[in-house]
């Protein structure tokens, strides 16, 4: 046989079997929720949940044991401010415990009744701070909170004391060292901003291997001697024109979603969007090719099309940690690091954030860049092995 004719085999063959896995991605309700539906609209809702950014008007209970002026001074104050709502005036602190384990507050402020009399003798006072620690943002909120007011109301007395004439000399008594807080990457300080980046990108990969993983298992369902390859369909003549013409398909529908889940998902929400649509590119190509030889290899494990679920979404949550965004990557022990760098998501993570979060361009993030060409690489000969041995079984069952 020519050279010609071999490849015309060949891409008869991609073709086809491009064509059967859109078939199968297209009438098949649970592949297509999977590689269509739960793409568009997961990212839509974490982002609905987590547009306000951060938390305000987190409800507080207070027990004034002073009674005082600066007490009620204190009080107001942190009820004004944009983070704490002081919920009810509790008696004791009992009181105030049973509101927090009912739930209806999130903290406590205790101040205790030589409050007033220690300040105005010029000693140090205390403002005990109970916080309900099941969620860091209202800890963050209530602590916050009762620290600026704490030493807005210090620096009140300091002025009262200082004997100064002018307003320059009491800026400098109640800061002599001014210090400037610019916030990088993340100028809302939201929740939002830090984290959904990284979730969009885990999205990506997760939906990637649900899809291809319930479509073997539906294969192996429909063949009779359950194997991923037919017995009986002479187009399937080969592993890599099996991997190629099925990564023509997935690659055709997630270039569209990784478009939508790294550009206008971020635009919709207001997100950190500072990178550069052709680093982004030369980025999210080697990441979404990874994820789909990834992912057809990780379908080798399915048998049922119950089981990818299972295991997908057992892993999504300790993948995300394992990224390094939650959780700092120097604080993650070296065995779990390098679990983390068989999967996909682990670099395209880290390489999203610096370029889209903070503005990096395609020379700065070449080390996942290139991990992520060798992780494409890797799976796709190992997508041909199992499709090989796959083909092999078929053909002996077929014999």
């Amino acid at each position: 046989m020519s050279i010609f004719h071999k490849l015309k085999e060949h891409i008869t063959d991609v073709a086809y079997i491009w064509r059967q896995e859109m078939k199968q991605v297209f009438f098949d309700e649970g592949v297509l929720m999977f590689l269509v539906i739960v793409p568009l609209g997961y990212p839509l809702l974490y982002s609905w949940i987590y547009n306000n950014e951060a938390v305000h008007e987190v409800p507080v209970a207070v027990v004034d044991q002073s009674h005082s002026r600066l007490s009620r001074q204190f009080i107001r104050d942190c009820d004004a401010s944009p983070d704490v709502r002081m919920a009810y005036h509790a008696e004791d602190l009992d009181e105030a415990k049973s509101l927090v384990s009912r739930q209806l507050v999130k903290g406590v402020y205790l101040i205790p009744s030589d409050f007033s009399t220690n300040l105005n003798r010029g000693d140090q006072s205390t403002v005990s701070v109970y916080c309900d620690m099941s969620l860091m943002l209202t800890y963050k909120a209530i602590y916050q909170t009762a620290v600026v007011e704490s030493q807005r109301i210090g620096a009140g007395l300091k002025i009262k004391k200082s004997g100064n004439y002018t307003k320059h000399e009491d800026a400098i008594t109640v800061q002599p060292l001014a210090v400037a807080d610019v916030p990088m990457f993340n100028p809302s300080g939201g929740y939002g901003s830090c984290v959904l980046p990284a979730v969009l990108m885990l999205i990506l990969q997760q939906t990637l291997a649900l899809g291809i993983g319930m479509s073997a298992g539906t294969a192996r369902e429909r063949n009779r001697n359950g194997q991923l390859i037919p017995d009986d369909d002479p187009h399937y003549r080969g592993a890599y024109r099996i991997a190629i013409g099925k990564a023509l398909c997935y690659g055709m529908i997630f270039a569209i979603m990784g478009a939508y889940l790294s550009m206008v998902i971020p635009k919709m929400f207001s997100f950190p969007q500072m990178a550069n649509s052709h680093d982004l590119l030369l980025m999210m190509i080697p990441y979404v090719i990874a994820c789909i030889f990834f992912g057809m290899t990780f379908s080798c494990l399915v048998r049922y099309r119950e089981n990818v679920m299972l295991l997908m979404v057992f892993v999504s949550v300790p993948l995300l940690f394992l990224s390094g965004v939650s959780w700092p990557e120097a604080c993650i022990p070296g065995f779990w690091q390098g679990v983390s760098w068989i999967f996909p998501s682990t670099f395209g993570i880290r390489a999203f954030i610096r370029i889209n979060s903070m503005g990096a361009s395609i020379d700065q993030v070449l080390p996942e860049v290139r991990i992520l060409w060798i992780q494409a690489a890797a799976y796709l000969g190992l997508a041909c092995l199992v499709y090989r041995h796959q083909f092999r079984l078929a053909k002996k069952y077929a014999q």
